[in-house]
């Protein structure tokens, strides 16, 4: 979706609201989902800022994860199976510059599986004796 697809149903609800509209009806005819909170922190945004009060103005930064770097992330983890997140985040900063948190690099392992942990290895909160664990 382009950034004037994204802009025209909060146009919508901010004019609505500006003719007396209720937040509820606007929102609705504007085929949007949000709360009051949201519906009346646009029309402020856009009193204040103008049109660019319509923008996201999401916060954060892209991913650094990107391709290129998710297919280094698997060839180093089959090459290196018991690697630690700190020696992946030690090669990610020598290779591409990038500064990920170990964290970070956790939760894309899992969502790639590449987890260190063998599967049903069980862990800190592991039953003695249940399966997959000793």
């Amino acid at each position: 979706m382009d950034r004037a697809a994204r802009r025209q149903p909060r146009l919508r609800l901010v004019t609505a609201m500006r003719e007396g509209t209720s937040w509820q009806d606007a929102a609705a005819a504007a085929g949007l989902s949000v709360c009051r909170a949201t519906a009346y922190n646009c029309a402020r945004r856009v009193r204040v800022s103008g049109e660019a009060g319509l923008d996201d103005g999401r916060h954060g930064h892209p991913s650094k994860f990107r391709q290129p770097v998710r297919d280094w992330l698997v060839a180093y983890c089959h090459e290196h199976p018991g690697a630690p997140s700190r020696a992946v985040q030690a090669a990610l900063r020598q290779r591409f510059g990038l500064a990920v948190s170990r964290s970070q690099i956790n939760r894309v392992r899992a969502a790639l599986g590449l987890s260190r942990r063998p599967q049903g290895a069980g862990g800190k909160y592991a039953i003695p004796g249940a399966a997959g664990t000793a």
